[in-house]
């Protein structure tokens, strides 16, 4: 495979690595300005993204891109195509947006930081000028002007006659000395070269010989050597003084020279710099706009594919694909648009399978109500035989209701008297208990009694001793305690009898309440008994009341239906219109959606799945006499509760579900097995 690439100096390995279709071998064409180069190598991965695009990793990349043209001169050709663009594929636009922003202020940090070190040279060039050179010019000056200062005061020592005068001005001379040595030190510490040091000791060397012949001078004319002291001024002095001038004109000339070249230094510093800067401004500004460039394009790029697939889909072509190759914001815009146009395809698929179902089912609903009619006319006929049949029925539950309550009254008078004579009863059980208490009381009394006699006997036979022991004068009274003890033993005989007749009667009065409490319980189970039976008789003619109105409203439920299978006939109609009018939309719809361009093998299998799906909708459909029987048997086996209470609880829900209940010739089984039901409820009570 021959790709065509441009050079570019960016070798992105990572990016290439990304790449997916396995290749064995490629030649590369590289092109630049009319020369061309080739070059093989291995391929491990080659990605194709359109028919400008290529991205491939080439084994031994390292190792072999040494190339070299016709004049047999290296060069370093590198494959970019979208690698250098995969730079930022991965990355977010966030990201890529700060990588610019952070790439300008670096950029603009650099510039400036730049611009502060050049200005600092500046500041340094131009502040040495302030610092050294004008110091230098004012300490020059002061010693040229000290100096001056003395050769005026020579002249006029030379030239004076007072004593005390030259005293003075030998004096002054001397302290102007003293500052041209100060001045010199100052200068000293204002050194800026080699030269400005040897200038300097120039200056005080000639300084020093004119100290020597300035000394002479003076010396003459203390002496009143004046005309010698003079023509010695005049000669050597004036010859050394103008030397000394001279050396420091030259020293200052050095600092104007100094100050120049700091000046033109400083010039250079600003011109360099600015050319640096301006040199700097114009690499940064191409970097930016090369980053913006390859950021536009790694955003711009995917948004205008993004355009061109919503527009494909927009025009109703599905059958386009496209692949997100990036993991940025744009990457996953072109994920979700795929996977927007596979579940757009889905839903257009299985619209139109609905849409061919519908029509298919629209013919079989047409059908269906066709055949409604009929058995809505013969359920009709079917409500009335079972409002005739209901009549009969109402009739004798309203006798059965009238005899229960009959029953009910006379088992509600047995109730009463069982009550009172259950009553009496137990008055005559307390009555005995009251009896035997008493005699129990009795037998007490007379076992007193017994004892009492037991003791008298006890007392007339001591009685009796003491008598018989006193002779004659208790004859008397032994005579009395026999008859007290003949009373005695008669009173015992007597208590005796009387305690076996009372606990004989105690006996009988106890087993005489004991028949009464068996005939207290017994009627207290009658009267139990008989207000079970009354109660059951009240819950029979409960029971009989509330199946007389469950009846009164079943006729009113079989009258509501009567009414809604009339209503139904005008809803069959109604609804074979509609079905008539659900077909042409199904059409409609079919064609609208026939816009869509699906692939050739999602149409056939669109058109397969709605014959599958037609089909069993029509082996689904049930014969009418089944369907019946169905919907009978279903409303035979829901019910305890009575149909009339669920009309009444439910109201319209009840119509409606009759209505879905199709009558059939089969209908008079409900009937049929609704009264065994109704039987098997009476057999439960």
């Amino acid at each position: 495979m021959v790709a065509a690439c441009r050079l570019s100096p960016i070798i992105d390995r990572k990016s290439i690595r990304r790449a997916a279709l396995q290749m064995t071998l490629m030649r590369a064409v590289y092109r630049a300005n009319g020369v061309g180069w080739q070059y093989e190598a291995r391929v491990r991965t080659i990605q194709m993204h359109d028919e400008r695009t290529i991205n491939f990793h080439m084994i031994g990349l390292r190792h072999r891109t040494r190339l070299r043209d016709a004049e047999n001169r290296a060069v370093h050709p590198t494959v970019t195509c979208v690698c250098t663009m995969k730079l930022f594929s991965d990355m977010k636009i966030g990201a890529r947006l700060i990588v610019l922003i952070l790439a300008a202020l670096v950029a603009l940090c650099a510039i400036t930081g730049f611009g502060i070190y050049e200005s600092r040279r500046v500041y340094t060039a131009a502040s040495y000028s302030t610092v050294n050179t004008v110091p230098s010019f004012v300490v020059l000056d002061d010693a040229q002007h000290a100096f001056d200062s003395m050769l005026l005061l020579v002249n006029q020592h030379v030239f004076s006659t007072n004593a005390d005068q030259t005293k003075d001005l030998e004096q002054k001379i001397a302290q102007e000395r003293r500052n041209v040595d100060s001045q010199f030190s100052k200068y000293e510490q204002l050194l800026s070269s080699d030269k400005d040091k040897d200038l300097l000791a120039a200056d005080r060397a000639l300084m020093s010989q004119l100290d020597a012949v300035r000394d002479n001078v003076l010396a003459l004319s203390r002496d009143g050597k004046k005309q010698e002291a003079g023509e010695l001024m005049g000669t050597r002095m004036t010859e050394l003084a103008q030397q000394l001038n001279t050396a420091l004109a030259a020293h200052r000339a050095f600092n104007v020279d100094l100050g120049r070249a700091g000046s033109n230094e400083a010039k250079d510093i600003i011109d360099r710099a600015v050319t640096l800067e301006v040199s700097a401004a114009a690499v940064v500004l191409a970097v930016v706009l090369w980053l913006g460039v390859l950021i536009s394009r790694s955003i711009t790029k995917p948004m205008g594919d993004a355009v061109r697939f919503a527009r494909t889909v927009a025009d109703g072509d599905l059958t386009t694909h496209i692949d997100a190759t990036s993991k940025d914001e744009t990457g996953q815009l072109l994920k979700a648009l795929g996977d927007m146009n596979d579940s757009l395809k889905r839903i257009v698929e299985r619209v139109r399978m609905g849409s061919d179902a519908v029509a298919t089912a629209s013919g079989q609903i047409a059908a269906g109500n066709l055949d409604l009619s009929s058995r809505t006319e013969e359920q009709a006929a079917s409500l009335q035989e079972t409002a005739s049949s209901m009549e009969e029925l109402t009739s004798t539950v309203r006798q059965n209701a009238e005899n229960a309550q009959q029953a009910s009254g006379l088992a509600s008078n047995a109730s009463d008297v069982a009550l009172r004579g259950s009553t009496v009863v137990g008055q005559v059980v307390d009555t005995m208990n009251d009896i035997s208490e008493r005699s129990s009381k009795i037998a007490e009394i007379i076992g007193i009694i017994e004892g009492i006699a037991f003791q008298t006997n006890i007392l007339a036979l001591n009685a009796a001793v003491e008598a018989a022991r006193a002779g004659e004068q208790g004859r008397g009274f032994a005579v009395v305690a026999g008859e007290v003890r003949g009373l005695a033993q008669r009173s015992s005989s007597a208590a005796k009898e009387i305690k076996e007749l009372i606990s004989a009667s105690v006996q009988k009065i106890r087993d005489g309440s004991a028949l009464a409490g068996e005939a207290g319980k017994t009627m207290t189970e009658v009267t139990q008994a008989v207000a079970r039976v009354t109660d059951i008789m009240g819950e029979i003619a409960a029971a009989s009341a509330e199946q007389s109105r469950g009846i009164e409203q079943v006729n009113l439920a079989i009258t509501q239906m009567d009414e809604v299978t009339q209503q139904n006939a005008a809803l069959v109609e109604e609804a074979a219109a509609a079905s008539h009018s659900l077909e042409e939309q199904g059409r409609e719809l079919k064609q609208a959606v026939s816009f869509f361009r699906l692939d050739g093998m999602a149409t056939d299998r669109v058109t397969d799945l709605a014959a599958d799906l037609a089909t069993p909708q029509r082996r689904a459909a049930p014969p009418a006499h089944a369907a019946v029987k169905t919907s009978a048997t279903r409303a035979v086996h829901t019910p305890h509760t009575p149909p009339a209470a669920r009309a009444l609880d439910a109201g319209k829900p009840v119509a409606s579900a009759a209505v879905a209940a199709a009558p059939a010739p089969a209908a008079p089984a409900p009937r049929v097995t609704a009264a065994a039901d109704a039987n098997a409820d009476w057999e439960t009570f």
